[in-house]
């Protein structure tokens, strides 16, 4: 499986790292390695002293595709679920600066949080779900996919363009505003609507 990330997907999350809004989806990679194993903490890497959260609601594809018009897209995924990409900002920004790949600020071993799914039937608009970040019982990141400049659908074309999407592979659809740097001892909470999906403590 493979976990294919967007960036830049909601404009105030844009404004707070000061980026371009892009033209098209900004668009990288995790390997499954990066996926915090369940029930697991995520201990804060050494080679950085700035990791931040970031909140997303993740797709699961469901079944193999390539070149998917958009409005078949639905038919791709039948589960929605939330998850985190942790970023080591201070290695990004090193990198963004230097014109280098993401990878090692974005894709380390545990950067990637897959909570619980939920399947799609349980909403009545897919375009309208909110969803939170909690850090220590205090919201910190809230959002809501009409915001995303990129729909579900419409990544899921863009993306199978370049990538044959396969079985079990998942989307990581962007984030909100509201990132920040974690720090030893703290508790992620994360929620679609009322509905708890992942707990992380930080070591």
């Amino acid at each position: 499986m493979k976990l294919i990330c967007i960036g830049r997907n909601y404009t105030e999350h844009i404004k707070e790292l000061k980026n371009e809004r892009p033209t098209d989806p900004v668009v990288f990679l995790k390997p499954d390695t990066a996926i915090l194993l369940k029930k697991q903490p995520f201990f804060i890497p050494d080679f950085s002293n700035d990791v931040h959260h970031e909140v997303e609601i993740l797709v699961k594809i469901n079944k193999v595709g390539k070149y998917i018009d958009r409005k078949f897209a639905h038919k791709y995924y039948d589960e929605i679920g939330l998850g985190i990409d942790f970023t080591a900002r201070d290695l990004q920004s090193q990198l963004k600066a230097k014109g280098l790949p993401w990878e090692k600020a974005k894709a380390f071993d545990g950067a990637a949080v897959i909570g619980k799914w939920l399947p799609k039937s349980n909403f009545e608009d897919l375009n309208n779900i909110n969803f939170s970040l909690q850090n220590n019982q205090q919201i910190v990141q809230q959002g809501n996919t009409s915001l995303m400049l990129w729909k579900i659908d419409e990544i899921i074309e863009y993306v199978s363009k370049y990538f044959t999407l396969k079985i079990g592979d998942v989307i990581f659809t962007g984030t909100p505003a509201g990132v920040a740097k974690v720090s030893a001892n703290d508790e992620l909470t994360g929620f679609i609507e009322q509905t708890e999906m992942f707990t992380v403590k930080i070591k």
